[in-house]
């Protein structure tokens, strides 16, 4: 069963060796309305952790002309904050370690000046002018300013299973680890992008929150995750679904596995999961990422015992940023990562039954989260 909550695993996990080489990251995602106009417009707000025992005062950057040529590795707490479409924007922000309070096991929570993360609030704000960017390139960020003040409510996770488990995670033998505490959350509350008003309302929302962590980040790597979604079989909204997929090359023990997807799918209250750590399963994933002029398309297809879902989903360029990140050890090795939040596409969903596959559904997907990268 996937849909287990394990506030556990949403903790901080920078200890042992990660604590000195490792990251730790809370992501969070969903849609707004412009008060004025209506429009609607999907934002991010991430809180990423680095290095804590090579911290101090001040934030290290590991993008730093000196520290580069030195070698020195980052360390620091990053809120990173923006906006996906025409003007889409990142925005970062960085604080040394000394001026954190960190509550470090479950319910993890996080404070530095006006920034606040939790299982169950978010507030902030990151300011960002034009001349800091052309004068700080290792900020590795755009300019603009955003503010937010938002409730959340993770209604539905999906818990990958024990290779995030206690064992493996005080073995450290992941490279990079995942859960998403919320593949559907509710958020509520306010933002306030470039001096622009929005709302955030539940049912719109159509929000998303989870964490990565680990020593170092994969390549391939791809996540798609979305609850607006509508039957075209019945023409019904599917007010208790949502979808959620992740992953690329694990590397276990310094071992590199074949390329692979932890996939699930929540269809109004069935759970179906695709997870290949789940051996007696017998989960089978095939997928492709391609970029074209103008556009991002995902195709994954997986497969269990029982069920096979087949997945196919397009965001284009223009309502997507390439995301920024480097890694614990100083190097940025992801320089095209793309990243949106309002991908479209289709799902179509089976049982497997002795005289074949069985249609559950085929459903549109809107406002869907989506990734791609390689380095």
């Amino acid at each position: 069963m996937f849909a287990t909550q394990d506030q556990k695993r949403n903790a901080f996990m920078l200890t042992g060796s990660f604590a000195d080489e490792g990251y730790d990251w809370w992501w969070h995602s969903f849609t707004a309305v412009n008060d004025q106009t209506g429009e609607e417009r999907s934002f991010f707000i991430e809180f990423f952790t680095c290095n804590p025992e090579r911290g101090g005062h001040d934030p290290v950057l590991g993008q730093d002309a000196y520290n580069l040529l030195t070698g020195k590795f980052p360390s620091y707490v990053m809120v990173k904050a923006g906006w996906w479409g025409e003007d889409a924007v990142q925005l970062h922000r960085f604080f040394g370690w000394d001026g954190i309070d960190l509550h470090k096991r479950a319910p993890f929570s996080m404070e530095m000046d006006d920034c606040f993360v939790s299982e169950y609030e978010l507030r902030g704000s990151v300011h960002v002018k034009e001349e800091d960017v052309r004068e700080h390139p290792e900020w590795m960020c755009d300019a603009g300013s955003m503010e937010w003040d938002l409730k959340l409510n993770k209604m539905i996770p999906f818990n990958v299973g024990y290779g995030a488990g206690k064992l493996f995670r005080t073995l450290k033998a992941f490279s990079m680890y995942w859960h998403a505490e919320g593949m559907k959350t509710l958020y509520s509350g306010t933002v306030t992008a470039n001096g622009v008003k929005y709302s955030v309302y539940p049912g719109r929302s159509y929000g998303y929150a989870d964490k990565n962590w680990g020593e170092d980040f994969t390549s391939p790597w791809v996540w798609l995750s979305g609850w607006d979604l509508t039957s075209k079989l019945s023409g019904k909204k599917l007010i208790d679904s949502v979808f959620d997929i992740g992953g690329g090359c694990p590397v276990v023990f310094g071992v590199p596995l074949k390329r692979k997807l932890l996939s699930a799918f929540y269809y109004e209250g069935e759970e179906f999961e695709f997870n290949f750590s789940k051996f007696w399963t017998f989960t089978r994933t095939k997928f492709r990422c391609r970029e074209t002029d103008d556009a991002l398309i995902w195709h994954v297809r997986t497969q269990n015992r029982t069920a096979l879902m087949d997945v196919k989903i397009k965001c284009l360029k223009k309502d997507m940023l390439l995301i920024n990140y480097e890694a614990p050890n100083g190097s940025k090795k992801h320089n095209r990562l793309w990243n949106g939040g309002n991908g479209r596409g289709i799902i179509s969903l089976y049982e497997k039954h002795p005289g074949g596959l069985y249609l559950v559904d085929e459903i549109r997907c809107a406002h869907v989260g989506c990734e791609y990268g390689e380095m």
